[in-house]
C-alpha cells in the first residue's frame, strides 16, 4: 500500500484526511503552524493538527516549506505521493520531486474555473450555477496541473460559502478515494486544463468584505451570501461598524445607501434595486433580525450606509 503524506490545515481538509487515515497508510502530516486566533489571540493548533494528532500520526509544521531545512526533512519520510488539500502555502519543484507518484490536490472549483486562494467564494459570489471539486496533478504553478477526476453541485439560491465548503469538504474527500487507486495504477491518466476558460480567484482581502451599495442588489445578494460566514460583509452606520449576515434583493430604487421603510421592511438603495436585510449586527452587540434591529435602531431609516 502506497505511503501517503498529507498536507492540509483548516476545517475543509479534515474529511479528505479522515478518509486517507480510513483507506490508506498515511505516515505524516504537513500543517500550517499554530496561530493565534479568535478574540483571545490565543494559539491554536489547525483542524488538521488535531486530527493527526488524536490518531498518533507524525506531524510537521514548517513556517516556509520551500526552505532547505524543510524539504530535507520531507525527504526522510520517503513517501510514495503527497495529497494535499488547502494547505496554505504553493509547493516548490523541490518538495513535489519527492515522491515517486507525484503530488494530488483536492481543489474545491471545477478547474480551470477559479484556480486560487477562494474558489468557494469566488463561485458565490459570480453567480455560478454549479461549482465542484477537481482531482488533479500538481505542479509549481497555482492550481495548473493536470486533472484526474472531477465532480460537480448546483449552487442553490439560498447556499452561502459556508454551506458550499461543507458540502464540497465531503465531495472531495469521496471523489479522492474513488480516484487514487486509479492514478497510482496508472488507469487514470492526467487530463491538461484548458487554458483559455481560467479565472482566478484571489485570496479574499478584508477591504472586500466591505459593502459597495453602488453595485446592484442582486450582486449585493450575492456578495452577503458569498462571504458568510467568514469573512462575513459590513458596511457603517454613524461610525459604527454594521454587519450585514443575510438579506434578499427586490424590485424598487433609493438613493444608494439609503435606508428606507420598504413596505414595513427595513431596505437599502443600490445601484439596482433594493437590498432588504434580513439579519444584521452592531458592533458590541448580538445579531438580531432586521425587525428587531429596527425596533432598536428606528434612527436608522433615512440614514446613508456607507
Amino acid at each position: 500500500m502506497a505511503k501517503i503524506v498529507f498536507m492540509g490545515t483548516p476545517d475543509f481538509a479534515v474529511p479528505t484526511l479522515k478518509a486517507l487515515i480510513a483507506h490508506h497508510t498515511v505516515i505524516g502530516v504537513v500543517t500550517q503552524p499554530d496561530r493565534p486566533a479568535g478574540r483571545s489571540r490565543q494559539i491554536q493548533m489547525s483542524p488538521v493538527k488535531q486530527v493527526a494528532l488524536e490518531t498518533g500520526i507524525p506531524v510537521f509544521q514548517p513556517e516556509k516549506i520551500r526552505r532547505p531545512e524543510a524539504v530535507a526533512e520531507l525527504k526522510q519520510w520517503q513517501p510514495d505521493v503527497y495529497i494535499v488539500a488547502a494547505f496554505g502555502q504553493l509547493l516548490p519543484q523541490s518538495v513535489l520531486d519527492i515522491p515517486p507518484h507525484g503530488s494530488i490536490n483536492v481543489h474545491a472549483s471545477l478547474l480551470p474555473r477559479w484556480r486560487g486562494a477562494a474558489p468557494i467564494q469566488a463561485a458565490v459570489r459570480a453567480g455560478d450555477a454549479e461549482t465542484g471539486v477537481t482531482i488533479m496533478k500538481m505542479d509549481a504553478g497555482l492550481d495548473t496541473g493536470a486533472m484526474l477526476s472531477k465532480r460537480a453541485i448546483l449552487i442553490e439560491s439560498d447556499d452561502t460559502g459556508g454551506s458550499v465548503h461543507d458540502k464540497l469538504s465531503q465531495i472531495g474527500a469521496e471523489l479522492l478515494i474513488e480516484t487514487l487507486p486509479g492514478y497510482l495504477d496508472g488507469t487514470i491518466q492526467p487530463m491538461p486544463q484548458d487554458e483559455s476558460l481560467v479565472t482566478i480567484a484571489p485570496r479574499i482581502e478584508k477591504a472586500e468584505s466591505r459593502l459597495d451599495w453602488t453595485q446592484p442588489a442582486a450582486a449585493i445578494e450575492r456578495w452577503v451570501r458569498a462571504f458568510a460566514p467568514r469573512p462575513g460583509t459590513f458596511t457603517f452606520w454613524e461610525g459604527k461598524l454594521l454587519k450585514v449576515i443575510s438579506g434578499a434583493a427586490e424590485i424598487g430604487s433609493a438613493p444608494e445607501g439609503n435606508v428606507i421603510d420598504h413596505e414595513g421592511r427595513l431596505a437599502v438603495g443600490t445601484g439596482d434595486g433594493l437590498y432588504l436585510p434580513t439579519r444584521l449586527q452592531i458592533e458590541g452587540k448580538s445579531a438580531v433580525t432586521a425587525a428587531e434591529f429596527l425596533r432598536g435602531y428606528p434612527a436608522i431609516l433615512g440614514a446613508q450606509l456607507g
